[in-house]
């Protein structure tokens, strides 16, 4: 894996996770009580003895960079190994990053510092675990200038993903970008076989394309330009999921939006999770500070802390209050008679006496009064906060109840 370098884009708005994404990049959203949502790609990357690492970011990144500085400091300089965090610079001209391709382009000079065989090009804001050696080697046992890594999904989905047609030898024949009417996989009618945002490109070929495109009239983007460009000139081929799927249960999820963020976090606290984070053969790896072991405060009187089917991270005080199905982040406090249910607490709320908290996700530091009610009353709640289709209220952080 040394001839290999990733690159992690990371610098998505995430505007659909507003108000989580208010003062932070979507890749630094916390996630499962511990992680940020980025730690899963950098953790696939570790564990599949990837070293070489660079995290291309851009906006709202402070918090993203604190996190990779404090919590990511674990390979060896002198042997070769980094992760760089690299902020849009302006390098090719006046222009932010226009689009996912354009990003690695005008970070070429990376390439011709590192000489890579191989550039393994990610996203950083999707949740899952994959041993990239497997894609890896099926590149190069094809020959592949591009390989794309593809998860089957419902046809019902396409309008999110970038869809892929292949023939038998997995070779891609097509490539859409949200379609409405996809191309279905072969004998599977309502299946579509939908791109990752994983590639695994070969060096000069990528940087023979990216120079085409920069030339181009295009939005700059991998999905919607150099794939579908590609598939005429080059050899490019379909990796499944499946063979690499360090969970064994197709396990990938794009957290792109509130109720999808809910749904992924609320999969941890199932009986039996789809997303294992207790494997210690393919750990989740991130930042944390040292914080006490959490505790539950039984007292007379109806005081009882007890907490079922949840998450708690170090840090965390069930002071009499009673939590169910939820995720509390570290140091979150809950306080007598008080009631959390479905729910995700990020960093440092304190949940007052006789509080009820449901269906809500309360970002970071939030002071919840005494008494104060939560997605109760969403008409209510619509007047101060953010409430999904769904019925998620979403809180946001440092806010004054």
């Amino acid at each position: 894996m040394k001839k290999v370098l990733a690159m992690i884009l990371a610098g998505g708005r995430g505007e659909r996770l507003y108000p989580l994404t208010r003062d932070r990049a979507k890749p630094a959203v916390p996630f499962g009580g511990i992680y940020r949502i980025i730690d899963f790609s950098l953790s696939n990357c570790i564990n599949s003895d990837i070293r070489r690492i660079y995290v291309l970011t851009q906006y709202k990144s402070t918090s993203l960079h604190r996190h990779i500085q404090f919590g990511w400091n674990v390979l060896s300089v002198p042997l070769g190994e980094f992760i760089g965090v690299i902020p849009a610079q302006q390098r090719m001209g006046e222009q932010w990053y226009q689009g996912t391709a354009d990003a690695i382009f005008q970070n070429f000079y990376l390439l011709q510092q590192e000489k890579p065989d191989h550039v393994l090009i990610l996203s950083g804001d999707h949740i899952y675990k994959m041993d990239y050696r497997k894609m890896i080697a099926f590149h190069l046992e094809k020959g592949a200038d591009l390989t794309a890594a593809a998860i089957r999904m419902d046809h019902g989905f396409s309008r999110e993903f970038g869809v892929i047609e292949v023939d038998e030898e997995r070779r891609i024949i097509g490539f859409e970008e949200k379609p409405e009417a996809p191309k279905t996989i072969p004998g599977d009618p309502e299946g579509i076989l939908a791109s990752m945002g994983v590639y695994v490109f070969q060096t000069e070929v990528l940087v023979r394309r990216l120079i085409e495109d920069a030339r181009s009239e295009s939005s700059h983007d991998f999905g919607k330009d150099i794939i579908p460009k590609m598939i005429q000139k080059d050899k490019v081929f379909s990796f499944d999921f499946r063979e690499g799927d360090r969970g064994g249960t197709e396990y990938w999820r794009d957290v792109g939006t509130l109720d999808a963020y809910f749904e992924a976090n609320m999969d941890l606290v199932s009986v039996t999770p789809h997303l294992n984070l207790y494997d210690s053969h393919w750990p989740i790896l991130t930042y944390q500070p040292s914080f006490p072991p959490a505790k539950t405060v039984w007292e007379e009187e109806g005081r009882t802390g007890t907490t079922l089917n949840s998450i708690l991270s170090n840090g965390c005080i069930i002071s009499g209050g009673r939590v169910r199905r939820s995720i509390l982040s570290p140091q979150v406090r809950v306080n007598s008679y008080a009631e959390v249910e479905n729910s995700i607490l990020l960093d440092g709320v304190d949940v007052g006496r006789n509080a009820k908290i449901r269906k809500a996700i309360i970002d970071k530091e939030v002071q919840i009064p005494a008494g104060t009610e939560i997605g109760y009353c969403l008409e209510e709640d619509a007047k101060h906060f953010t409430v999904t289709g769904s019925g998620i209220v979403v809180v946001p952080k440092w806010i004054k109840l």
